[in-house]
Formats: structure tokens, sequence, C-alpha cells
């Protein structure tokens, strides 16, 4: 083993010196997208580029005033922005703008995916860097409380990329369902997080009605204080270790379970399949949106995003459920893992889909 005080040298001689070239040009791009990934979170955040995207060029002390926020912090992100070739910069008259295209991808009415609630993703998990070098050397997880905002990015993102497209592409992945919901079935959510997709469901259907559990305080009670606000006197939000759910004493109730993207950051993700499949109905179904990949890194390696989605794995999915002493199973336990559970946790028909618009997660309709 190499101690900490001991370097290596390399000889240039020995490598191929366009291909080490190459790789450092790599990392020096790898850092600017990372550093501009910082900043681009903080538009989001400070609503800057909602603002921008209303104005025509305009000096950083009118967007700064349109936006409400301090100029001087506003003209060094608008520098940023500029080297950055996200917004443009007329350097005679010292102003900036935010071209409608690129608008498109970083605005909160983008009639596109706002790529900049993703961007929020660097920060955060950036925050618990010390606590994961910590268990790289000491092993064990870093728990939920750490993570102080993951529950509103990802309700940001549940909000863009699963609740619009419930009636239009989700539902209808499973025949019949739209038509039995407006008749009125019992749905549980599991992991519902802040409760933006069950919320959703309860207002467009009515007659039935709808449960959502959640592990985070937080998290339910945003969800409970949102259904009020809706007047979704349909829907109830519990705080519940879902890996418990196979000691349930209410099984069969449920005509529709659903998870969106909670499985594999649970601290025993096969006992939750086993609660949900117990919880189930005999003519239930089960509606699981999980992250899209290989159960193999290099099978992933095509990803459009794989880089992010390990990251996030390794840094918040991962060590959540090791921090509970659970599995660890992580965000990219792949799809051929996913079928080995849901088989063993008691489904026999399960169909997988993939949806237009998301290039992101599989789609299981999974039944008795």
């Amino acid at each position: 083993m190499i101690s900490n005080a001991e370097t290596l040298t390399y000889d240039i001689t020995e490598t191929d010196q366009a291909l080490a070239e190459a790789f450092g040009d790599r990392m020096v791009d790898t850092l600017n997208a990372g550093a501009l990934a910082l900043m681009v979170s903080v538009g989001h955040r400070t609503g800057l580029f909602d603002a921008m995207a209303e104005m025509p060029a305009a000096t950083s002390a009118q967007i700064a005033e349109k936006a409400g926020l301090n100029e001087r912090y506003v003209r060094e992100w608008l520098g940023t922005m500029t080297v950055g070739n996200i917004v443009e910069n007329d350097p005679a008259g010292k102003t900036y703008y935010l071209p409608r295209e690129y608008a498109a991808s970083l605005c909160r009415k983008s009639p596109t995916d706002n790529i900049a609630v993703f961007a929020q993703y660097i920060p955060l998990l950036g925050s618990v860097e010390d606590d994961i070098v910590h268990c790289f050397r000491n092993g064990g997880g870093v728990p939920y409380e750490r993570f102080e905002r993951f529950h509103e990015v990802m309700a940001e993102d549940s909000g863009q990329s699963v609740v619009p497209a419930l009636e239009t592409d989700i539902l209808p992945l499973v025949p019949g369902l739209i038509e039995r919901l407006e008749r009125g079935i019992h749905v549980l959510d599991v992991g519902c997080g802040r409760g933006r997709a069950l919320n959703k469901l309860a207002r467009l259907f009515p007659n039935s009605q709808f449960t959502g559990y959640d592990i985070s305080e937080d998290a339910v009670r945003y969800a409970s204080q949102e259904a009020r606000a809706l007047g979704n006197d349909n829907t109830s939000f519990q705080v519940f270790d879902v890996s418990d759910l196979e000691h349930s004493d209410r099984p069969g109730t449920y005509h529709l379970i659903t998870t969106f993207d909670a499985v594999h950051d649970q601290r025993d993700p096969l006992a939750v399949l086993r609660g949900i499949r117990k919880s189930l109905a005999d003519d239930g179904v089960y509606l699981a949106q999980d992250i899209k990949g290989s159960s193999h890194h290099h099978s992933d390696r095509d990803h459009p995003i794989g880089p992010l989605l390990y990251t996030v794995s390794c840094m918040h999915c991962m060590t959540v459920s090791l921090a509970q002493g659970g599995e660890g199973l992580g965000a990219m336990w792949g799809r051929e893992k996913a079928l080995e559970y849901f088989r063993e946790a008691g489904f026999r028909n399960i169909d997988v889909h993939e949806l237009e618009h998301d290039f992101q997660n599989y789609w299981y309709v999974c039944r008795p």
C-alpha cells in the first residue's frame, strides 16, 4: 500500500502522449462543467433564469432588480453564465441576454424538461462529501437527515417528469386502470415523498381512496399540508418504514400500489416488494418506476446520464440504505436485478415499458 507521504512518477515516454493530453483536456472540461452546474443550480433556486427569460437584453442591475437580488452577486453569476456560453453578453452596452432556445431548458415555465432542476443534485450531494469519504474508509452510511433538501429537489424532479405524464402516458400502461380509478379503488403509494403524484391522482379521481407511506416526517408533513390545501379529503399520508410493510395487518387491501423511484434506496428492498405483494388485492396491479439501467457496469457506458446516476446512487440511494443497516442496493441495481426481485417477491406477470419522454426510467407493470 502506498502511504500518503509517497508519490508516484510516471515516465511520459512510456505512455501515449496524445491520449494523455486528450484526457487532461477532458478533466479540465469536467471541472468547468462541475462548476457551471453549481451556478446553474444557483440560477434556478434564485429565479434568475425565470427572470431573464422574460427580459430583453439588460444590465446586471436591471436583472438583479427584476429578480429581487443583490446586484454584485448577480453580476458575478452573470460572469459564469457568460464564459459558460449560457448567457450572451454585449460588452459595449454592458447587457446580458438569455436566448429563448436556452431558456427552454432552464426555466420553470419551460415547455420541455427543466435541466436546471437536475443541476441541484450536484451541490446537494457535495454537501455530504465529507460523510461519504468517512464511509469509504469506515463503512456504514449517511442517514436521510443529512440530506436537507433532497425531498424538495425530488418533488421538483417528479413534478416535471412524472406528475404531468400520469394521465397521458403512465396510467394507460395498465389497460382499464383509468376506468377503475374513476369508479373507485384503494391506492397505496410506497415511498411517497412529498406526495406530488398521489395528490395529483387524488384530484383526478375523487371516487378513489389514496394512502401514502414515507419514512420522512418532513415529507409526510408537506404532503399532508398540500392535500389539505387542494381539498383532497380522499388522501392519507403516514410516516412508515415501508421495509416493515410485509408485516402489515391489512393484506389484499389495495387495488393499485405504486412506487416512483422508491425501491432501491430502502433498508430491505425485497421485504418492501414482498410487503407490496401481500398488500395487493388478487386483481390488483403494482406499477413501479425505477431507474433505467443494467445490473452490469459495462452495459451502462452509453447511458446518456450514467455518471450522474451512479453518483446519485453512491452518494444518496446506496448510502441511506446502508445507514439503516440495509442492503445498499443503489439506484443502478438495473433491470436484471429488478426483475429477479419482483419475481422473488411473488409477481409472476411482469411487463417492462419505456416512455418516449423519459430516457431515465423503466416502468414495470407487475401482477400476481
